[in-house]
Parts: structure tokens; sequence; C-alpha cells
């Protein structure tokens, strides 16, 4: 891993004495789930200013096509639903996160209905529970069909706006957090942010949320917006955090598979309604090779694809939907979709392929939110508290973001915050040197950057592919690392790049296969790595947190059943 990756402490220089300077208690970095919910609840009791770098129409909450997953029905219970967690997880689960968040699934509910949240609801005006893979029960929670996410930021930007002491900075970029020291660890004060209208800013906070969501837009196929660029692992990992379980990166089965269009997430809730997988010979697989078929964990279903497109020939298989009824009232949002390439599920099979969908591993934190750096916290899809193990079960991640914001929240009100006036006041300078080095073209850097991820560091990954993409990271490292950029576009690139590196090194370390982690070369899980592995920067090896409590192991390897 490139010197400038590991050591690299601001990607701009400045002195804050020189800068306009903003002071509040909290600073929260993201307008998703994660970060309004922290923010109303920190709202309560504390002045908060959230950042939006973009419009809530294109965060990932938004995009979340699936539900909230809530043991709610009457044949479901707590401990079923956190038995398909930790089967789900591979082993590498926190049992006390698990529990934690789970246990506070209905409370959560309540409080956005409370809020104002409008759920699909059955015949009898109860909420209607849907079912998806890996899950025992039906046990997930709808907003119009396919359009929890929207629902969900409708409400929380309604609450957020009748809060009196949240502010909103929206097209606002959060570009480093600010420590007191350049050395690993040292507190968070804060953030250096740029706004197109008024430049560099500094948000001086005594406490500061990341709540930036994942890290798809490093891959080439993916479900997430663009603005997926694992901002705040990046800022994280240069402020001295710990960043936890990189080498997961769950893909989700079923894209939209249409040359040249942006993948569009066709939801695991079509799977659960009925839909079947058949390859370009009109064969439907899944059964050949787990006994879920359609159901089985994302993990299975997405390296089944790519096995069997490998075996069999062609690009991609399709989704089966035609013996759904009423696909466009229960789906609408996919159903406009579709039909912008005129596609109709009743009659017509849809081109499916899997894409880079969600970052399982992040900044490491407590059951509070809280990260290793004072100051400090991280929710939602940015941090890893040890709910989703080695892989996601699906429709976990909005639970998890709307929980743990509001931890994180109820942490922050609770603090006395003594002495945080005189630290949030220390100066800060950061001297960058110009660099002598040519230059390279932002553009075509994140393009290739994406391909090589995809290739090297998707499904499927060898250790000699790990060593290649390594290679070119640190390449392309040297020549826009050490570059001064004055727009988001290229502190993106330069994100992409770290957060690439550290998805690459997790897995050149963890030499096995588990959850939706898949070593070809190392196909079998190993009880050598059932635990968390964290980097710092500075280190050039892992710091290794055992797994708590109750671990849950099963099999990754692929067996046809029949040919």
């Amino acid at each position: 891993m490139s010197e400038l990756l590991d050591q690299r402490r601001y990607l701009i220089p400045f002195r804050t004495s020189l800068l306009p300077q903003i002071f509040t208690d909290t600073l929260v970095i993201g307008a998703g789930a994660a970060g309004l919910r922290a923010a109303i609840t920190a709202g309560r009791t504390r002045d908060v200013i959230v950042l939006a770098k973009s419009p809530s129409a294109v965060s990932n909450t938004s995009w979340a096509q699936g539900g909230i997953a809530i043991p709610a029905g009457d044949d479901d219970s707590v401990d079923s639903h956190v038995s398909d967690t930790l089967i789900a997880g591979a082993g590498l689960c926190d049992d006390p996160a698990v529990r934690l968040i789970i246990g506070n699934a209905k409370a959560c509910l309540d409080d956005l209905i409370r809020l104002g949240a409008r759920f699909d609801r059955n015949e009898r005006g109860e909420i209607a529970l849907g079912r998806e893979a890996a899950h025992e029960h039906s046990r997930i929670v709808h907003a119009n069909g396919d359009a929890t996410g929207a629902e969900i930021i409708r409400t929380l930007e309604d609450a957020a706006r009748q809060a009196p002491r949240v502010r909103r900075f929206d097209d606002c970029y959060a570009i480093d957090l600010l420590t007191a020291t350049d050395r690993p660890g040292s507190p968070v004060l804060g953030a250096i942010t740029m706004h197109p209208r008024h430049g560099l800013q500094i948000i001086r906070a005594r406490h500061t949320v990341l709540a930036t969501g994942g890290a798809g837009a490093v891959y080439r196929e993916t479900s997430n917006p663009r603005s997926a660029t694992a901002d705040g692992v990046a800022m994280a990992y240069r402020a001295g955090a710990h960043i936890a379980d990189m080498a997961f990166i769950q893909f989700h089965p079923t894209t939209l598979y249409i040359a040249g269009a942006p993948r569009a997430l066709i939801s695991e809730a079509v799977r659960g309604a009925g839909a079947l997988l058949i390859d370009q010979g009109g064969h439907r697989f899944m059964p050949d090779y787990d006994d879920r078929a359609e159901l089985a964990s994302r993990d299975i279903v997405s390296r089944t694809i790519v096995q069997h497109i490998a075996s069999r020939g062609g690009t991609h298989v399709f989704l089966d939907a035609r013996g759904i009824d009423r696909f466009s009232d229960r789906f609408p949002s996919i159903a406009a979709k579709l039909a912008e390439f005129g596609i109709d599920p009743a009659s017509d099979l849809i081109p499916v392929n899997p894409a880079a969908h969600y970052a399982v591993g992040g900044v490491h934190t407590d059951l509070t939110g809280q990260t290793s750096v004072e100051g400090l916290y991280a929710v939602g899809e940015v941090a890893s508290i040890g709910l989703h193990g080695a892989n996601r079960l699906a429709s976990n991640s909005l639970l998890e973001s709307l929980v743990m914001g509001h931890l994180a929240g109820e942490r922050i009100g609770s603090s006395n915050g003594a002495g945080a006036e005189a630290a949030i006041s220390v100066p800060v300078v950061s001297d960058i040197r110009p660099s002598d080095r040519g230059e390279l073209d932002i553009a075509d850097v994140l393009s290739s950057l994406r391909s090589a991820m995809w290739r090297n560091v998707g499904v499927e990954r060898t250790g000699a592919r790990l060593d290649d993409a390594m290679d070119m990271i640190d390449f392309w490292a040297r020549y826009t690392l050490d570059k001064i950029f004055d727009e988001p576009t290229g502190w993106q690139a330069q994100n992409s790049l770290l957060v690439a590196s550290l998805i690459t090194r997790s897995s050149q370390w963890r030499q096995e296969s588990r959850g939706c982690l898949w070593r070809q070369d190392h196909p079998a899980p190993s009880d050598e790595y059932l635990v968390h592995d964290c980097w710092r920067r500075g280190s050039t090896e892992p710091k290794l947190i055992p797994v708590s409590g109750q671990r849950v192991q099963t099999p990754t390897a692929l067996t046809p059943q029949s040919t």
C-alpha cells in the first residue's frame, strides 16, 4: 500500500485561523436515515448542523426499495430474527449488537409511525409483512410497495424541519475531519467543508457524527448512486479511527442489466413474491445449487449467478416475474423503471446481474456509535458495529440506521461536553507541498479504478488478482493522492482510491471464504479468521478484535445438487 495512501492526513492545505468558522455542539455529516435520526434525537437538547452533499433523492436511503426488518408477526419473535441474522453473518456477528438492534426494532417502527410514516397495510388495516431471502418469517415492513426508503426520508426530513435546534446545510461537502494533532487517534474537533457559494468553511463541533453511507461507487457495477464514494470511511481513516471488516462487500444478485445504462435495483422482495431466476436457455438453475433456491442468502445467489454464467456463457441471467399478480401495483417504482426500457414484467423476462450493493464493513464503533477516536461517532452503512458480521441479512440495514442513529443521538444528548469549548478552538494547520509529478485524468482514473475493482475485488477473488488490484491502486495513487484539488470530483477520487485500497488490503489478509467474501484460492472458512480485522492509518497490520457472544458458522462453498 503506497505511503501516500497510508500517511497523508488532509486532502488540502489550510489554516483554520484564516477561514470562516461556525460553532455548534453536534455536526452530522450525511442526511440519510442514520444522519437524520441522529440529528433529530440529539437536537432535543443540542444545537445540530446536518451536512448534505447531495439532494436527498439520490441518497442510499432514498434508493432503498427493500423495507425494514421488524419481528412483528404472530408467528415471529426477536429470537428468530436474531437467529436469521447470525446465520447470514457466518460467524462474525457480535451477538450484543444483534440483540440490541433487533430488540429495538418494534420501538423503531412505532416511533416512525408517530412521526407520520405511512407503511403498507393489509386488508385488516394491520402493517403488512413481506418475506425476503434468508428470513424464516414474513417480517419486512414496506412503504408504497418498493419505495420504503423514500418514505423514511420524507418522514425524517419533516421531523428535522420541525426541530428548532437542527439546521441543515445543503450542497455542503465535508472534505476532512479536523483533529487537534496529526497523530492517529487525536480528538475530532469538527470538519473542514466546501460550499459552492460560501467556499471553504470550518465547522467546529464537540461531537461529530459520520453518516455518509456506503462505497458502491468504487465499483463499476453498483446499485448505489454515484454519490456513494465512501467519503466517511476515508475521512475517518485519515483521522486515525479503526476501520473494520472492509473485505465484506455485499453484492445484490438482481440489478437490471441493460447495456450502457446504470444498474437499477430489482428488490429482494420481487423474489420473495415468487419471481424465479432462469438462464438464457430457460432453465431455472437456483434449485441446482441451494435448497432455498431464489430465497438463499444474497452471497449464495450472487455467486451462483456468476458461476452459472461462467459455465454456460452469456453476460446475464433473467428474472421471471410473470407469475406475480399485479406486479405494477406491488412494485410501482420498479415497474416504472422497467417501462423506460420497454420491459413489461407481466409478459417479459427481466435481464439481471449482480452488482455491488452494501458495504458491510466500515468505521468500527461501540454500541452507541462511538468510534475509537474521541468526539467521533459513526452510524448507518459507514459504520461497523457487528450487526451484519460477514454478510448482511436483507432489510436489516434500514433498521440499523434508525436504531443506531437514535442511540448515538441519545449518547450525545447525555454527554456533558466538559472542556469541549476549549478543545474545539484549537488551531489546525495543514501544510501540503505542491506535487511535481505528472497529472492523470481524474475521470479516467475513476473509470479504471471501478473496472479494476469489479474484475479483481468483485464477487470472486484470488490472491493474484488482489495483488494486481493493489498494484494498480498504488500506481494511480502516486499521481492522484499527491495533487491538491479544489472541487468534490477530485476529493471523491482520492477517497475512492483510499477505500478501494482498504477493501483490497482486508481481502488480501483474510485468506478464507466467509459470508459475502469468496476467495477462489481459499474456498473454505477458517477459525483463524473468526475476528474483526481493524485497520488504522500508520499501521501495516490489522488490530484483531474477537467476535462478541454467540457465533454461528455456515458453509460458503457451492455444491450443485444436480447437473
